[in-house]
């Protein structure tokens, strides 16, 4: 009997070892993705008060915040890429390298509207949003997306690479063959994430939604209670909750009920007016874009008080683009000149997105834009056809400007002659000429 005790005993403590160091392995890996700032949250989520768990799945069924990030990734996938040199006349745009990857075909599978807009969607959901980069020699031959990839710093030699799974394997990859680029955050290795810091607002909506959407199944029909002057054996409970099932559902809504025994139903007064879902379900909405930066009228919805017509919305999409699209169009445009653009021809190439392009859906700002530009010698004809994807015409390459601004000492210059121009000036300060004469 001791020999059996004392085995039972010696193979239990070899189980708790075991299991020890298995727990001390999974402590180990969920402390190092911690602190290589890798949230332990992209993978598994985070659970919010309201008892829902946030991932990056469950926050994207989210209407608004699909709404929100779809947006702006095709809004700022859709702008030109183009690149500069600077030169001592100002910049001019030339036919870099880069431009037949960046704006042509960045990788094998994607077109480079895909890739961009892969992107800007990776940036606004998990702060980051990291590209493999391929080469040949030094030049670079194409980018590919690494959805799951992570920064790591490690610890001894203080080496920045980055880690990521594919099919089951992982990978490490040093930092000069991974373009990233970084969401807003406190100057680390990693952007912040929207869904990880707002799990409370993120869990709220979806426990809002779920509930609404449980009503709707029942039939607008809240619960109630089925009283009964007696006391109910255990199958005859069973046997009455089975009838009640008939009656539950949206497809059942509107049913007569039969009752029978003595039993009773009494229906708690609870609508969705009462329990103020609608009004939850406005605010989640508008708590949502707060997170991701997009004003809630770019998205179809209209907070109290606004209408969807108007001057006050063209000031919120100018908003949006100034303070929205633009900063993402920075952070990219930067990131192209410090990790894919060679050392070499840093200071003076540079890549840019053409946010003239929005002008492109209003015709009216457009044609102003551009007759402001030609009339006041910013640009020539042939430039100002070029944005049109006109061909240029002969002699459209002067700049020219109106000369109802020109120096006095210089009236009488122009193609009109000198005797017609001192002629208008005169009768505009009210002096007959053919008196003075």
């Amino acid at each position: 009997m001791g020999i059996v005790s004392w085995t039972a005993g010696k193979a239990a403590a070899s189980v708790y070892r075991v299991y020890s160091s298995i727990s001390d392995e999974i402590a180990k890996e969920r402390r190092l993705r911690l602190e290589d700032g890798r949230a332990w949250s992209w993978v598994f989520g985070n659970r919010g008060a309201a008892g829902k768990t946030v991932t990056v799945d469950t926050a994207m069924s989210l209407a608004a915040f699909w709404a929100c990030v779809r947006v702006t990734a095709q809004a700022v996938s859709t702008l030109p890429l183009q690149f500069f040199e600077k030169t001592k006349d100002g910049p001019i745009s030339v036919d870099h390298p880069l431009a037949e990857i960046l704006v042509g075909s960045p990788n094998s599978d994607q077109t480079s509207l895909e890739y961009w807009e892969s992107v800007v969607a990776w940036l606004l959901v998990n702060g980051n949003a990291c590209s493999e980069i391929s080469s040949i020699g030094r030049k670079v031959s194409a980018v590919h997306i690494l959805p799951n990839a992570y920064p790591y710093r490690d610890p001894q030699t203080n080496a920045l690479t980055y880690k990521y799974s594919d099919r089951g394997k992982d990978y490490t990859l040093p930092r000069e063959k991974v373009f990233h680029v970084k969401g807003f955050g406190w100057g680390g290795d990693s952007g912040l994430s929207a869904i990880r810091f707002g799990v409370q607002t993120f869990s709220t909506a979806l426990a809002a939604f779920e509930t609404s959407g449980k009503l709707f199944s029942n039939g607008m029909q809240a619960a109630g209670l089925l009283t009964s002057e007696q006391v109910l054996e255990k199958d005859q409970r069973a046997q009455l909750n089975e009838i009640m099932q008939t009656y539950a559902g949206s497809d059942r809504a509107g049913k007569m009920m039969i009752l029978e025994a003595g039993l009773k139903f009494e229906k708690l007064q609870l609508n969705p007016v009462d329990a103020e879902l609608l009004q939850q379900q406005r605010f989640s909405i508008e708590e949502i874009c707060r997170w991701v930066g997009v004003p809630p009228i770019i998205i179809g919805h209209a907070p109290e008080g606004q209408t969807m017509f108007g001057s006050g919305v063209e000031q919120t999409f100018l908003a949006w683009l100034a303070l929205g699209i633009n900063p993402i169009c920075e952070r990219i445009e930067r990131r192209i000149s410090k990790q894919l653009i060679a050392p070499g021809e840093q200071r003076r190439i540079y890549a840019e997105f053409n946010r003239e392009a929005f002008l492109q859906m209003d015709a009216a700002a457009k044609a102003s834009f551009l007759s402001t530009m030609v009339q006041n010698g910013l640009m020539d004809r042939s430039e100002g056809r070029r944005k049109l994807n006109l061909p240029a015409r002969a002699g459209g390459d002067k700049l020219t400007a109106q000369s109802n601004l020109v120096p006095l000492e210089q009236l009488g210059q122009n193609a009109g002659g000198a005797n017609q121009a001192r002629a208008s000036l005169l009768a505009w300060l009210g002096i007959n000429s053919e008196a003075k004469q």
